[in-house]
């Protein structure tokens, strides 16, 4: 009588989505008790980075061989070095115990993605038959968060809504997370839904992914998602070899593109001159350059700090604690130095998709670098504060990196040639 297969390696795919859906869920506020919130975020973001490394534990035991290489490693190894100096930082921090906090939730992140993805490379070398797509991953944690934010929004309209301007506009999101964070999860949630639909066989749950995520990304009235959301949908339709597929691009672009105008620059109440501004960023950016970097050059003031103080004001600017820009805030958090070491690992990063474009992750990396990029031009982004933006960048640099190693010494390979004999014996 043939053994089975171990129930987390039967489920491993169900698994790894749960645990993808609660790290992300971590990084949204269940209370408006800012207490609770952090314990909550914690225990949710460590709890799964522990989980992740529990997986592997059970592999590395079951007898799957961690053979890893690294390949690409440029853009690892400059985010490394972006990290060391955000450590380093902590000595000239005029508050080193916040700096510390989010330099070590950007760590913990980092090493959860690196520890998803040797998870990721064992089960699909070793177990081909219960092989995990990245798409398909993303794609059915996004869809419970969407139906929670939807649901909500009829439910408890007075939690699940912000009111702006004075409450004449009606965002979603409310306190449990920012408008235009929630557009850029949608953005890519409607994009990844995109990618199931083409990949599966049963459209039906796509479509469903599809029209949750849109009817998200309309209620956050965020003008940088919806570009985002335009821009990748466009360039995945274009990548595709389907003539009626784009030839239905060109006629929605056409429908679409005057009413997208009118929403980012004509938006009501909102004025071109808003949108020209920034609504208002410009100003405190140009205060930031004339009257904040000059005193700290180099190294800035150190992790996630734009001022010795905990706000800065310019003298014509609102205060603030961050720059709503995740460029400006690494400048101003570790100098020139650090902008010069993130610059160009983002280059690196991008590299490595240009190195890959014929990757069947191609689509994977437009469909998050777009709307992640276009996020740290207004809000924290890549650089910036701990939020989910940083851990969806952290998994495009390590995309193309981690991998199962093919050259085997003799003993590596009389190993995997036994383990390989006692998977035959195996009941899937």
């Amino acid at each position: 009588m043939q053994r089975k297969w171990p129930f987390f390696i039967k489920y491993i795919e169900v698994i790894l989505i749960i645990i993808l859906f609660i790290k992300i869920g971590g990084y949204f506020s269940i209370v408006e008790e800012r207490s609770v919130n952090q314990v909550f975020k914690t225990i949710s973001r460590i709890g799964m980075t522990l989980a992740i490394s529990f997986i592997h534990l059970k592999l590395t035991r079951f007898g799957c061989l961690s053979y890893i290489s690294h390949k690409n490693i440029l853009a690892p190894i400059l985010y490394v070095g972006y990290l060391l100096l955000g450590f380093l930082s902590f000595s000239w921090s005029t508050n080193w115990q916040y700096s510390a906090l989010q330099w070590l939730m950007t760590f913990e992140s980092f090493v959860f993605v690196y520890i998803f993805y040797r998870v990721i490379s064992m089960i699909n070398e070793y177990f081909p038959a219960r092989r995990v797509n990245l798409t398909k991953l993303f794609t059915w944690a996004f869809f419970p968060i969407m139906i929670i934010f939807i649901i909500g929004s009829f439910v408890e309209p007075s939690i699940f809504y912000r009111g702006m301007r004075g409450g004449e506009e009606m965002r979603l999101g409310g306190w449990i997370m920012n408008p235009n964070e929630l557009g850029m999860l949608a953005g890519i949630g409607g994009a990844m839904s995109y990618l199931y639909i083409q990949a599966s066989k049963k459209k039906i749950w796509g479509l469903l992914m599809m029209v949750a995520a849109v009817y998200i990304l309309l209620m956050t009235s965020s003008r940088s998602s919806a570009i985002g959301f335009v821009m990748i949908m466009g360039i995945l339709i274009l990548k595709s070899e389907n003539k009626r597929l784009k030839g239905a691009m060109i006629v929605v672009g056409i429908i679409v593109i005057p009413v997208l105008i009118n929403f980012v620059v004509f938006k009501a109440d909102g004025g071109v001159e808003e949108v020209m501004s920034m609504t208002g960023r410009l100003p405190f950016w140009k205060a930031l350059l004339n009257e904040g970097i000059v005193r700290e050059p180099f190294f800035g003031y150190g992790f996630m700090r734009i001022n010795y103080t905990e706000y800065f004001q310019g003298l014509n600017t609102y205060p603030a604690k961050m720059t709503h820009n995740t460029f400006m805030q690494v400048l101003m958090n570790l100098g020139f130095v650090g902008f010069f070491i993130a610059f160009w690992q983002l280059m690196a990063t991008i590299r490595n998709y240009r190195k890959n474009k014929k990757s069947d992750y191609s689509s994977f990396f437009i469909a998050v670098f777009i709307p992640v990029l276009i996020n740290s031009f207004t809000e924290f982004g890549i650089f910036g504060e701990a939020n989910y933006g940083i851990l969806f960048y952290q998994f495009l640099i390590l995309l193309f990196v981690v991998e199962i190693r093919k050259n085997l010494t003799n003993r590596e390979g009389l190993k995997a040639a036994f383990f390989q004999s006692r998977l035959k014996g195996l009941d899937p």
